[in-house]
């Protein structure tokens, strides 16, 4: 077992029942706090932000393999994760053990709560990684069947491929954006059925994708695999993501090249990212992959992750409402496989890079990772708490994306993927 992982484990800080962020968690994001100019890298215990650059000043770091301190007052987590995975674990294990609730001398000592706590409201939140690359897969097979049903023959939903390899493309880096960033209705050409030419307007049909994304812990050379078996090294953690396209612009450009104006106008992504080390109580199978994928792609052991997913809606009208439960543990094609597969072509990787799942929906309806889904092409509307119906996303809707893992009374979460979708600006 990893030593911070022990369910048993209490800190002295105050944790909330119910808390995403209990002594178990010890995720990593880049927080500013209001009395300092300059970010740094910090955890979460409870309503806490910690500061690991002070912490590293005071030298409780040195047992952990950081030759130097600096890796702490950067602005990204980069350098950080650079270390590898023989340096995050023990520096997860050291924060545990000085927070743990046996820990009389840290517990007693004001000077050092003084120095290194933070009120969560004190701080602002940033993107914890400089994202070089991302790519977005389709690895919901729930999802890719409705999709296909809709938009082309139900009985032949998933394209020839879909089962055979994960499906992705590459997407936009830099329009992704933390957790409480607003996003603009995006513009773009669009064009109905009954219209002879296209037009440049507001899209009509914005909507949300409930994703995850993992976030890469180890460089490449150009040429280099991954193998599967040794994908985990690669990988850091993972955190929300929530890749908001626009549904009538996607449909009029999207062939033959893919999406492109749809979805680079924005994705929002929760701050915290939650390492592989803190899932890892959490393994669950995936669904069984028929037909047999080629050796590559094949694995032994369970490679999914059992973590509730949530959407929900809120206005200045009505409270946040739940709109989407969906799970991670439903994705066909695990982070892994897609890892192996995005490499096989010696595609060279980066630390920081993103790599999201695509849009997460499970076999029930209410489960369904999108406003496309969710109202069927516009068919079935939802019904808001105030009266009003959404077919998609309103201007000045708020979307918020969860996630938590649970079991053995431990709950591991996400926080918040959080952004309000304000008015096109003016062309």
């Amino acid at each position: 077992m990893i030593k911070a992982n022990n369910p048993s484990l209490q800190s002295w800080l105050k944790v909330p029942r119910n808390s995403d962020f209990p002594i178990q968690n010890i995720p990593f994001g880049i927080f500013k706090p209001k009395n300092r100019t300059t970010p740094r890298v910090g955890t979460r215990i409870g309503n806490y932000v910690i500061d690991l650059a002070v912490i590293a000043d005071k030298g409780y770091f040195k047992d952990a393999g950081i030759s130097s301190n600096e890796v702490f007052h950067q602005p990204v987590l980069n350098d950080f994760i650079s270390l590898g995975k023989l340096v995050w674990q023990p520096v997860r294990d050291q924060i545990s053990a000085m927070f743990d609730k046996q820990n009389e001398e840290i517990w007693n000592t004001e000077d050092f709560k003084e120095d290194v706590l933070y009120d969560v409201k004190e701080v602002e939140m940033l993107l914890p990684v400089r994202i070089t690359d991302y790519t977005d897969f389709y690895s919901s097979i729930e999802h890719a069947t409705n999709v296909g049903t809709m938009f082309r023959d139900p009985d032949n939903a998933l394209l020839p491929n879909w089962r055979h390899l994960p499906v992705g493309y590459h997407g936009r880096a830099s329009s992704i954006v933390a957790s409480g960033a607003n996003i603009h209705r995006p513009v773009g050409q669009t064009k109905s059925n009954d219209d002879a030419s296209p037009v440049l307007e507001a899209t009509r049909q914005l909507d949300f994708e409930l994703e995850m994304a993992f976030v890469v812990g180890k460089t490449t050379e150009l040429g280099d695999r991954v193998p599967l078996s040794r994908a985990e090294e690669h990988i850091f953690g993972l955190v929300l993501f929530n890749d908001l396209s626009a549904r009538d612009i996607q449909k009029w450009e999207y062939v033959p090249l893919g999406p492109f104006l749809a979805k680079n106008f924005g994705s929002v992504v929760s701050p915290w990212i939650v390492t592989l080390d803190a899932l890892e109580p959490f393994r669950v199978d995936g669904p069984p992959q028929e037909p047999k994928v080629l050796p590559y792609l094949q694995f032994s052991g369970a490679m999914n992750f059992d973590v509730n997913l949530e959407v929900l809606i809120e206005t200045n009208d009505f409270p946040a409402h739940t709109v989407c439960l969906s799970n991670f543990k439903y994705m066909y094609w695990n982070i892994f496989q897609q890892l192996a597969h995005h490499t096989i072509n010696g595609c060279n990787i980066n630390v920081g890079d993103m790599y999201a799942s695509g849009t997460l929906s499970g076999p029930q309806p209410e489960q369904y990772g999108s406003m496309l889904e969710l109202s069927w092409r516009g068919t079935r509307p939802l019904t808001m708490p105030d009266g009003t119906q959404r077919k998609f996303i309103n201007d000045n809707d708020t979307i918020i994306l969860r996630a938590h893992a649970e079991k053995d009374g431990v709950r591991i979460g996400f926080g918040e993927s959080r952004t309000t979708i304000l008015p096109a600006k003016p062309l």
